[in-house]
């Protein structure tokens, strides 16, 4: 077979790249034929899927019975062997905890006087401890900026403040968000982990904190409250912990940030004032000399859920591993919107799991690999990534085996585009992969036009990230064929607003599906590129992600 020296892709601007001496100058990459990939499959799966009866495929729901039931008839269909040492799935033990009876937000001041906030439209919350009643009484309020503790950079948001048994209230994604570029203490506009919202909640948590509230600001979250409402409020789903969450924060939530206002009003602070000393180093949190009281119940079951995994098994070295992940899972029973409380899920991620079984039956298509290719499934990526995360941490194909992979989350259905977006692009060598599948199809991959909505963090490549397996994600173009740009802006804008984590996400036969076929012929070369080499892609020098899977292939 021929092959092809790539180039890396040169990054959109030099403000947002790694500098070129840091990255190899090139990768090797085979060449290959697509086969025919199917798009009666992507269609019928992402609407059997999507349907009503499987109530928005919650993990440990009925509908999760028919998900794994129908991914495994699929998975069988395009050719796969099982691919936990002859089973189907492994079990993913998760904690369900409803939170019922839920109290509103009283604050209070030393005198007394109270204001009260609505659970649902105002605040909501939960908790990660396995306790049937949670209640947070008469706590002390403490303002903690964007609550980061970082060393390496000199920030600490709570040094010389003890916030044991205290509410802390902190803002969501990072101090530089709003730089114009990438450069700043913490990326510039690009989130970096300390602004995701699990890190705020982790790092209360080791400060001993008994409360969390995080002020909603639309964009420095990167979505609506009602993201926030539909996400936050009914079952949350946790991995199983040793001590039951015993050293997590008692109940975890946000807050809008028109109720932040008023609750900083009535501790004599201007929000906007202290939100904006927060962005500066050396910030000191600041005790509001209110207390927040708050209550529920919580109906707690162990259970476990399943990840769904198939393998094509490889022809000359079947112990060397390439993934293709997706997750199966949505939100079930959400937040009614007319009458309608099913979230079905339909691009977010029907479409990503469809796409696992028409890339197996394209890869059987086009006969056994060098390598195996394994097609993981995986359960809860709405609650944490859980599911991603119990595979990366119990493997059933080790990771110092596994030469890298491709995660697939929601399909763009606004129809074929010029460019395709890159989550992480410059992390790497797989970028090198990626510009060579481009190249074959006329596209051009460019870095994601909004690093500051952490969307690097958010999906289940992730979990295998931070283990040190090189995983590349990417997705449809932001620079339509027909309508370009504007086009595109608009369609995701639509879906953002009117459909992500909402009931209307359902499937519309009137869909476009010449965009999605064309990301999956992407999808399909990258994977079968890293099946037929022999090379063991790296994350680029410098990367963060580097020195783990350097230790992991050295076998210390």
């Amino acid at each position: 077979m021929r092959v092809l020296t790539l180039a890396l892709i040169s990054c959109v601007a030099l403000s947002a790249c790694k500098k070129v001496e840091d990255t190899p100058a090139a990768v090797a990459a085979p060449e290959m034929t697509v086969p025919a990939l199917s798009e009666a499959t992507m269609k019928d799966v992402t609407k059997e899927l999507s349907l009503d009866s499987y109530e928005g495929r919650s993990p440990g729901s009925p509908g999760e019975v028919k998900t794994v039931a129908y991914l495994t008839e699929k998975f069988k269909a395009a050719g796969l062997e099982p691919g936990n040492n002859g089973s189907w799935t492994q079990d993913v033990p998760l904690v369900e905890i409803t939170a019922k009876n839920v109290s509103a937000l009283s604050v209070a001041d030393k005198a007394g006087k109270a204001i009260s906030f609505a659970y649902g439209s105002e605040y909501v919350i939960g908790s990660y401890r396995e306790t049937p009643q949670t209640k947070v009484d008469m706590s002390e309020m403490v303002f903690v900026g964007h609550g980061i503790v970082a060393p390496e950079k000199g920030w600490n948001d709570y040094a010389g403040v003890d916030v044991k048994g205290k509410t802390v209230v902190v803002m969501v994604n990072d101090p530089d968000f709003d730089s114009k570029d990438l450069t700043g203490e913490f990326g510039g506009k690009a989130m970096t982990y300390y602004g995701r919202w699990t890190y705020k909640y982790e790092e209360a948590a080791r400060q001993g904190a008994a409360a969390v509230l995080i002020i909603h600001d639309e964009a420095p979250a990167a979505y609506g409250w009602n993201v926030v409402n539909s996400s936050w409020t009914g079952t949350q789903f946790l991995a199983q912990s040793k001590d039951g969450g015993a050293s997590q924060t008692a109940a975890n939530g946000w807050i809008q940030k028109s109720v932040a206002k008023e609750i900083f009003a009535a501790a004599g602070q201007d929000l906007d004032k202290q939100m904006a000393a927060a962005k500066v180093k050396g910030f000191n949190a600041v005790p509001l000399n209110l207390t927040a009281s708050l209550s529920f119940d919580n109906d707690i079951t162990r259970k476990a859920s399943k990840n769904v995994i198939g393998v094509l098994k490889g022809a000359k070295r079947p112990d060397e591993h390439v993934l293709y992940t997706a997750h199966w899972d949505h939100l079930g029973r959400c937040t009614p919107v007319a009458g309608d409380d099913i979230c079905n899920g339909a691009i977010d991620n029907a479409t990503g799991t469809a796409a696992l079984v028409a890339l197996a039956e394209g890869h059987k298509k086009a006969g056994a690999p060098d390598r195996s290719i394994v097609f993981l499934a995986v359960t809860a990526e709405e609650s944490g990534l859980l599911g991603s995360k119990y595979y990366a941490e119990n493997p059933v194909f080790p990771l110092s085996q596994t030469v890298g992979g491709v995660n697939m989350d929601a399909f763009s259905l606004a129809g074929p585009a010029k460019n395709l977006t890159v989550i992480g692009m410059g992390k790497s060598e797989l970028d090198g992969y990626l510009g060579a599948a481009a190249k074959a199809e006329g596209r051009t991959p460019e870095m994601e036009p909004t690093p500051e909505k952490g969307f690097y963090y958010r999906s289940d490549h992730f979990s295998f990230a931070k283990l040190g397996v090189p995983m590349v994600y990417f997705e449809g173009g932001d620079d339509l064929i027909t309508g370009g740009k504007a086009a595109a802006k608009a369609a995701a804008d639509d879906y953002e607003k009117n459909r992500y984590h909402a009931p209307a996400d359902e499937y519309d036969e009137k869909w476009d599906w010449s965009g999605v076929m064309a990301d999956l012929k992407l999808y399909y070369r990258v994977g079968r590129m890293l099946a037929m080499t022999d090379a063991w892609p790296n994350w680029n020098k410098g990367d963060e992600f580097r020195a783990i899977r350097d230790k992991s292939r050295s076998g210390k």
